[in-house]
């Protein structure tokens, strides 16, 4: 089942995500699940990382949040709000 997972960093966090960036990386490379597509989200300019953003496969919320808990871009306390939500996939247009 697929799931989105989007979260908004809290004001003033680029200092701390970038402290936290290598090890979310490393921890994203040992696959805890499937994650098919994921990327930092930016103001309209690209200029700054305001969030985060995953579209994941998972067995279920359960294992989705379990995922998101041991992130170390959330145990840094780098997000304000993460929200977790069911996904429907309708349309693909990727190359």
């Amino acid at each position: 089942m697929l799931f989105v997972i989007h979260c908004i960093d809290k004001p003033g966090m680029e200092a701390a995500r970038a402290a936290a960036i290598d090890g979310h990386v490393a921890y994203l490379a040992t696959r805890p699940i499937k994650v098919v597509m994921s990327g930092p989200l930016t103001s309209d300019d690209g200029a700054r990382v305001v969030g985060s953003f995953f579209i994941v496969d998972a067995a279920d919320r359960n294992a989705v949040e379990g995922f998101q808990a041991a992130d170390p871009l959330y145990r840094a306390g780098i997000w304000a709000t993460v929200d977790v939500r069911a996904f429907s996939k309708r349309v693909d247009n990727r190359d």
